[in-house]
Formats: C-alpha cells, sequence, structure tokens
C-alpha cells in the first residue's frame, strides 16, 4: 500500500477516530474500549486502550486510542498506520520514551514497553492477527516490518482526560 492509499483510509476513519476518542476520553473509559469496528475490517467485540504520550518536536501531549490484545500479562499494540509505507508518529514519539501511560477501560498505567524480536515476535504478530485480521492485510501493504509494542503495567495512574492532550492528533 502506498502513502497516499492509507491517507486515504486515514480521511475514510478520520471522524470516526476522532469520535472514538473523545468518547472514550469523556466516559472516563466506560464507552469506547469495546467497540464494533466490522465497517473498517476489525470484529464486533474489539479492545481498545488509549496511549499518552509527548511529541519529540512540539512537546505536546498526544492521546491515541489503538486496538491492543494482552499476552503473558502484557497488553500489545501495533503500530500499523493502516498498513502505511513509514511509522505511525506516535510509535516514533514512543521510541524517545522508555516509559508510557495507557489506559484499558477504567484504569491507566504508566509502564515500560518494549519491542518482541526472533520467535516471540513471531507468535506475538500470529496472536495479533488472530485478534486483529486486517494487521495482516497491512503488513501485506508495506514493505517495512509493522512493530508491535508490549507494555507492562508498573503503576495505576488517574484515567486520562480530554484535557491532558495539548495537541491533536493528526490523521
Amino acid at each position: 500500500m502506498s502513502d497516499g492509499t492509507s491517507a486515504v483510509i486515514r480521511e475514510a476513519r478520520k471522524d470516526w477516530a476522532t469520535e472514538h476518542r473523545e468518547m472514550y476520553l469523556a466516559s472516563g473509559g466506560a464507552h469506547g474500549h469495546i467497540m464494533d469496528i466490522t465497517p473498517v475490517g476489525g470484529r464486533s467485540f474489539a479492545t481498545h486502550c488509549l496511549i499518552k504520550y509527548t511529541g519529540r518536536k512540539s512537546g505536546k501531549v498526544f492521546i491515541t486510542p489503538l486496538c491492543y490484545a494482552d499476552i503473558g500479562g502484557e497488553v500489545v499494540i501495533c503500530a500499523s498506520k493502516g498498513g502505511a509505507d513509514h511509522h505511525p508518529a506516535w510509535y516514533l514519539n514512543l521510541l524517545d520514551s522508555d516509559m508510557v501511560e495507557f489506559q484499558i477501560a477504567t484504569q491507566a498505567f504508566r509502564g515500560t514497553w518494549r519491542e518482541p524480536q526472533g520467535t516471540e515476535r513471531d507468535k506475538v504478530w500470529t496472536f495479533m492477527t488472530d485478534c486483529h485480521p486486517f494487521y495482516a492485510d497491512y503488513q501485506k501493504a508495506t514493505d517495512r516490518v509493522i512493530p508491535l509494542v508490549m507494555m507492562k503495567a508498573l503503576e495505576a495512574i488517574p484515567v486520562f482526560k480530554l484535557s491532558d492532550a495539548t495537541g491533536t492528533r493528526q490523521y
């Protein structure tokens, strides 16, 4: 998939993604954790988390909703960007930090993150594509290896609020 095709997908999903993020934040996580994403190639009972990170260039705080899975006590997210030929901004920003803040439903955490390698990555990728089959299509659409990020909670923190974000995610 070219970056141009990925841009078309992002534009088509932009309003949905913005509405999803705002619903998740406004409800304190009571709504938005489980969503029917069959219209965009997902499952009817798909799980979503929020990640909060600081822009490496802007210094602004961003909150991004992402599909996730839980494997071995770690939360796994995928830096797919819809199969674009370049990594999403949230992933590039995460690379500049040892820690990550994430929210699942009504609970938020500060934790560490890592990228699985080798056979572990293969196992986690298979698990992620079983949970969210569209990731396999995204991988077929690009030459880059789509990164997987595994997050481990260290401490509970207050749930995210819309006012925590000083920047708006660019789709």
